[in-house]
């Protein structure tokens, strides 16, 4: 049975920036400031961070898959993006909780550079390059449309309109534009966004839990503690073996 989630009637304009939002938005905007003010012969590296069908299957750089999401090609393209995952993944953080929405927002990412790189192996396009959020944002609005069906939503941030309505309309123009002259916008990855977010909300697909970091730290700092008390005790005469 696919899942069923609790309808919220908050508006995403209020309340807070919650963690996983708030950190997306500072991380992507420092990564646009610092590469858009350094100069071009400082920004060789960068080059290793975007998306290219070649480096990725021919040199294995299995990273660029991630690390294309933080890069964006212009003001434009970073300020609809930002604005888009404030607007979407507020109400979306605030219904599942920062890991489980920083874990869907990262695998729609990753699928929209998969189906990226992909397709354009398959239709020969070696040698080009993806930047941007945008396949993970795209997976967004799929899953707000998914959970709040019927909460208006300002398409275009001009027109009122339902979210599942706002979504089919999107999709639509995605794949009206995927068949279309190229445009140089990857809409590839915005339907692969689309797609693997659709699958991962309705299906049984097995969920993979991100690493638990803080408390390994603190299960880290623990058995410090513990060795650092042992040595204290020999050190005083009061040796012997500890157990917990």
């Amino acid at each position: 049975m696919p899942r069923t989630y609790p309808y919220s009637t908050r508006s995403f304009y209020s309340g807070y920036f919650p963690p996983g939002v708030k950190w997306l938005l500072i991380v992507n905007t420092a990564i646009f400031v610092l590469t858009y003010l350094l100069p071009a012969s400082l920004l060789g590296p960068e080059v290793l961070l975007e998306l290219a069908p070649v480096a990725v299957v021919y040199h294995l750089a299995i990273w660029q898959l991630f690390t294309y999401m933080f890069l964006h090609a212009g003001i434009t393209h970073i300020l609809f993006n930002m604005l888009a995952l404030w607007m979407f993944g507020t109400p979306l953080e605030r219904t599942w909780g920062t890991r489980r929405f920083l874990k869907y927002y990262f695998y729609c990412g990753i699928a929209a550079g998969v189906c990226d790189v992909g397709l354009n192996a398959l239709l020969g396009h070696w040698g080009t390059r993806t930047v941007g959020a945008s396949g993970a944002i795209f997976g967004l609005l799929l899953a707000y449309g998914v959970l709040f069906p019927n909460q208006t939503v300002l398409m275009g941030f001009l027109f009122p309109i339902k979210a599942k309505y706002m979504v089919m309309i999107y999709a639509g123009i995605e794949v009206l534009l995927s068949i279309g002259p190229n445009t140089g916008v990857s809409t590839f990855a915005h339907l692969g966004g689309m797609v693997f977010g659709y699958i991962y909300l309705k299906s049984k697909m097995p969920r993979f839990a991100l690493p638990d970091w803080r408390g390994a730290y603190k299960q880290w700092k623990l058995q410090r503690a513990k060795r650092k008390f042992q040595v204290y005790m020999r050190k005083h005469g009061r040796g012997g073996p500890f157990v917990n």
